[in-house]
Protein backbone atom coordinates (compact mmCIF):
# COMPACT_ATOMS: atom_id res chain seq x y z
CA UNK A 1 0.00 0.00 0.00
CA UNK A 2 1.23 3.27 -0.92
CA UNK A 3 1.63 5.92 2.09
CA UNK A 4 2.19 9.49 2.05
CA UNK A 5 3.20 12.54 4.07
CA UNK A 6 4.28 15.80 3.34
CA UNK A 7 7.88 16.28 4.66
CA UNK A 8 8.86 19.89 6.03
CA UNK A 9 12.36 21.42 6.40
CA UNK A 10 14.29 24.79 5.94
CA UNK A 11 17.07 26.44 4.24
CA UNK A 12 17.74 29.97 4.16
CA UNK A 13 15.19 31.35 5.77
CA UNK A 14 12.24 29.72 3.48
CA UNK A 15 9.77 26.88 4.96
CA UNK A 16 9.65 24.17 2.27
CA UNK A 17 7.24 21.19 1.98
CA UNK A 18 8.06 18.40 0.57
CA UNK A 19 5.87 15.17 -0.95
CA UNK A 20 6.94 11.88 -0.09
CA UNK A 21 4.95 8.89 -1.33
CA UNK A 22 6.96 5.36 -0.66
CA UNK A 23 5.52 1.16 -0.47
CA UNK A 24 5.22 0.22 2.73
CA UNK A 25 5.00 -3.60 1.89
CA UNK A 26 8.62 -4.10 3.15
CA UNK A 27 10.07 -2.41 5.60
CA UNK A 28 13.55 -2.15 3.55
CA UNK A 29 15.49 0.83 2.51
CA UNK A 30 14.32 1.41 -0.91
CA UNK A 31 15.83 3.17 -4.14
CA UNK A 32 14.18 6.94 -3.99
CA UNK A 33 14.10 9.94 -6.82
CA UNK A 34 13.56 13.10 -5.86
CA UNK A 35 11.13 15.25 -8.49
CA UNK A 36 12.01 18.66 -9.21
CA UNK A 37 9.08 21.18 -9.80
CA UNK A 38 8.77 23.08 -12.80
CA UNK A 39 8.12 27.09 -13.05
CA UNK A 40 5.06 27.05 -11.01
CA UNK A 41 5.86 25.51 -7.82
CA UNK A 42 5.47 21.68 -6.07
CA UNK A 43 2.07 20.92 -7.80
CA UNK A 44 -0.16 17.88 -8.44
CA UNK A 45 1.93 17.33 -11.48
CA UNK A 46 5.17 16.54 -9.56
CA UNK A 47 3.18 14.85 -6.48
CA UNK A 48 1.33 12.56 -9.07
CA UNK A 49 5.07 11.33 -10.59
CA UNK A 50 6.15 10.26 -6.99
CA UNK A 51 2.85 8.75 -6.68
CA UNK A 52 3.99 6.65 -9.37
CA UNK A 53 7.58 6.42 -8.57
CA UNK A 54 6.69 4.71 -5.41
CA UNK A 55 3.57 2.35 -7.53
CA UNK A 56 7.25 0.76 -9.15
CA UNK A 57 9.06 0.30 -6.01
CA UNK A 58 10.99 3.79 -5.36
CA UNK A 59 10.27 6.14 -2.81
CA UNK A 60 9.24 9.20 -4.77
CA UNK A 61 9.78 13.02 -3.63
CA UNK A 62 8.22 15.89 -4.70
CA UNK A 63 10.69 18.77 -3.57
CA UNK A 64 9.61 22.36 -2.94
CA UNK A 65 11.83 25.19 -3.70
CA UNK A 66 9.65 28.23 -3.69
CA UNK A 67 8.04 27.59 0.18
CA UNK A 68 5.21 25.93 1.66
CA UNK A 69 1.81 26.89 -0.32
CA UNK A 70 3.66 28.73 -2.85
CA UNK A 71 2.55 28.56 -6.54
CA UNK A 72 1.98 29.99 -9.31
CA UNK A 73 -1.07 31.08 -11.07
CA UNK A 74 -0.04 32.65 -14.31
CA UNK A 75 2.81 33.06 -17.04
CA UNK A 76 4.07 36.51 -15.14
CA UNK A 77 3.61 35.04 -11.23
CA UNK A 78 5.64 32.10 -12.51
CA UNK A 79 8.51 33.70 -14.28
CA UNK A 80 8.79 36.10 -10.97
CA UNK A 81 8.95 32.76 -8.77
CA UNK A 82 11.68 31.00 -10.96
CA UNK A 83 13.91 34.30 -11.99
CA UNK A 84 15.61 35.00 -8.66
CA UNK A 85 16.82 31.43 -8.75
CA UNK A 86 17.68 31.84 -12.16
CA UNK A 87 19.54 34.99 -11.51
CA UNK A 88 21.52 33.39 -8.10
CA UNK A 89 22.32 29.80 -9.29
CA UNK A 90 24.73 29.44 -6.06
CA UNK A 91 21.38 29.94 -4.02
CA UNK A 92 19.72 27.02 -6.03
CA UNK A 93 22.31 24.84 -6.10
CA UNK A 94 22.51 25.18 -2.11
CA UNK A 95 18.37 24.98 -1.97
CA UNK A 96 18.69 21.61 -4.12
CA UNK A 97 21.35 20.14 -1.79
CA UNK A 98 19.60 20.90 1.27
CA UNK A 99 16.10 19.09 -0.78
CA UNK A 100 18.00 16.02 -1.46
CA UNK A 101 19.55 15.93 2.27
CA UNK A 102 15.99 15.72 3.24
CA UNK A 103 15.25 13.06 0.94
CA UNK A 104 18.15 11.39 2.54
CA UNK A 105 17.57 11.68 5.98
CA UNK A 106 13.88 9.55 5.28
CA UNK A 107 14.05 6.49 7.01
CA UNK A 108 12.79 4.52 3.87
CA UNK A 109 15.65 5.95 1.82
CA UNK A 110 18.83 3.55 0.63
CA UNK A 111 21.39 6.37 0.31
CA UNK A 112 23.28 4.79 -2.35
CA UNK A 113 20.71 4.40 -4.44
CA UNK A 114 19.20 8.08 -5.63
CA UNK A 115 18.12 9.64 -8.65
CA UNK A 116 16.73 13.51 -9.23
CA UNK A 117 14.69 13.84 -12.18
CA UNK A 118 12.93 17.49 -13.06
CA UNK A 119 11.19 18.97 -15.19
CA UNK A 120 11.08 22.30 -17.41
CA UNK A 121 12.70 24.67 -14.52
CA UNK A 122 12.99 21.17 -13.07
CA UNK A 123 15.14 20.02 -15.64
CA UNK A 124 17.82 22.53 -15.04
CA UNK A 125 17.64 22.30 -11.08
CA UNK A 126 18.82 18.32 -11.75
CA UNK A 127 21.23 19.46 -14.22
CA UNK A 128 22.78 21.57 -11.82
CA UNK A 129 22.94 19.14 -9.19
CA UNK A 130 24.94 17.17 -11.61
CA UNK A 131 26.94 19.92 -12.10
CA UNK A 132 28.10 20.37 -9.03
CA UNK A 133 29.09 17.16 -8.40
CA UNK A 134 26.55 15.92 -6.43
CA UNK A 135 27.39 12.33 -5.53
CA UNK A 136 23.73 10.56 -6.38
CA UNK A 137 23.45 7.55 -9.45
CA UNK A 138 21.84 10.06 -11.61
CA UNK A 139 19.28 12.85 -12.76
CA UNK A 140 16.99 13.11 -15.72
CA UNK A 141 15.99 16.23 -17.08
CA UNK A 142 12.27 16.66 -18.99
CA UNK A 143 12.01 19.32 -21.50
CA UNK A 144 14.60 21.36 -19.18
CA UNK A 145 16.51 24.66 -19.52
CA UNK A 146 20.26 23.98 -20.23
CA UNK A 147 22.19 27.09 -19.88
CA UNK A 148 25.09 26.48 -17.89
CA UNK A 149 25.58 28.28 -14.94
CA UNK A 150 28.71 30.31 -14.75
CA UNK A 151 29.82 28.90 -11.29
CA UNK A 152 31.12 24.75 -11.74
CA UNK A 153 33.60 24.94 -14.48
CA UNK A 154 36.07 22.35 -13.77
CA UNK A 155 34.13 20.28 -11.46
CA UNK A 156 33.61 16.30 -12.77
CA UNK A 157 30.08 15.69 -12.85
CA UNK A 158 29.50 11.88 -10.81
CA UNK A 159 25.77 11.08 -11.41
CA UNK A 160 25.07 9.69 -14.86
CA UNK A 161 22.43 12.57 -17.04
CA UNK A 162 19.68 11.96 -18.90
CA UNK A 163 18.14 14.94 -21.10
CA UNK A 164 14.77 14.39 -22.73
CA UNK A 165 14.32 17.29 -25.26
CA UNK A 166 11.82 18.40 -27.90
CA UNK A 167 13.64 19.64 -31.17
CA UNK A 168 10.98 22.27 -31.33
CA UNK A 169 11.46 23.91 -28.24
CA UNK A 170 12.09 27.66 -28.13
CA UNK A 171 13.36 28.12 -24.93
CA UNK A 172 16.19 25.40 -25.89
CA UNK A 173 17.44 25.95 -29.45
CA UNK A 174 20.31 23.51 -31.20
CA UNK A 175 23.02 25.81 -30.12
CA UNK A 176 22.24 24.91 -26.60
CA UNK A 177 22.09 21.62 -27.06
CA UNK A 178 25.27 21.15 -28.40
CA UNK A 179 27.08 23.54 -25.54
CA UNK A 180 24.94 20.92 -23.09
CA UNK A 181 26.65 17.94 -25.24
CA UNK A 182 30.40 19.79 -24.70
CA UNK A 183 29.99 20.64 -21.12
CA UNK A 184 29.11 17.37 -19.83
CA UNK A 185 31.67 15.83 -21.98
CA UNK A 186 34.10 18.13 -20.49
CA UNK A 187 32.92 17.81 -16.98
CA UNK A 188 33.45 13.90 -17.99
CA UNK A 189 30.06 12.84 -17.18
CA UNK A 190 28.30 9.62 -18.66
CA UNK A 191 25.48 11.03 -21.06
CA UNK A 192 22.20 11.27 -22.73
CA UNK A 193 20.51 13.45 -24.40
CA UNK A 194 16.94 12.04 -26.24
CA UNK A 195 15.85 14.13 -28.87
CA UNK A 196 12.14 14.28 -30.26
CA UNK A 197 11.13 15.91 -33.25
CA UNK A 198 8.09 17.99 -34.06
CA UNK A 199 7.98 18.20 -29.88
CA UNK A 200 7.90 21.47 -28.28
CA UNK A 201 8.38 22.67 -24.95
CA UNK A 202 6.27 20.73 -21.54
CA UNK A 203 5.40 17.41 -24.20
CA UNK A 204 4.87 15.89 -20.67
CA UNK A 205 2.25 17.75 -18.91
CA UNK A 206 -0.89 16.73 -20.80
CA UNK A 207 -2.31 20.67 -19.63
CA UNK A 208 -0.02 22.55 -21.58
CA UNK A 209 -1.56 24.25 -24.72
CA UNK A 210 0.41 27.54 -24.87
CA UNK A 211 0.84 27.69 -28.47
CA UNK A 212 2.54 31.30 -28.16
CA UNK A 213 5.28 29.80 -25.54
CA UNK A 214 5.70 27.05 -27.90
CA UNK A 215 4.39 25.05 -24.91
CA UNK A 216 2.28 22.30 -25.91
CA UNK A 217 1.41 18.30 -24.97
CA UNK A 218 2.79 15.69 -26.94
CA UNK A 219 1.80 12.02 -26.15
CA UNK A 220 4.00 9.93 -28.16
CA UNK A 221 6.74 11.94 -26.58
CA UNK A 222 5.38 12.08 -23.28
CA UNK A 223 5.21 8.18 -23.57
CA UNK A 224 8.82 7.63 -24.98
CA UNK A 225 10.10 9.81 -22.79
CA UNK A 226 8.77 8.12 -19.69
CA UNK A 227 9.91 4.62 -21.01
CA UNK A 228 13.20 5.95 -21.52
CA UNK A 229 13.40 7.50 -17.80
CA UNK A 230 12.50 3.94 -16.61
CA UNK A 231 15.13 2.27 -18.68
CA UNK A 232 17.42 4.74 -17.22
CA UNK A 233 16.54 3.83 -13.57
CA UNK A 234 16.83 0.15 -13.94
CA UNK A 235 20.53 0.99 -14.83
CA UNK A 236 21.12 3.20 -12.48
CA UNK A 237 20.11 1.15 -9.74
Amino acid sequence: MIQERLVEYEHGGASLEGFLACDDVDGGAKPAVMVVHAWGGRAQFECDKARVLAELGYVGFAADLYGKGVLGTSVEENAGLMQPFLDDRAMLQSRLTASLETLKSQPEVDNDRIAAIGYCFGGLCVLDLARIGTDINGVASFHGLFGAPGNTAGTKIKAKVLALHGHEDPMVPVDAVVALEKELTEAGADWQIHVYGNTLHAFTNPEANFPDLGAIYNKSADKRSWQTLLNFLEELF
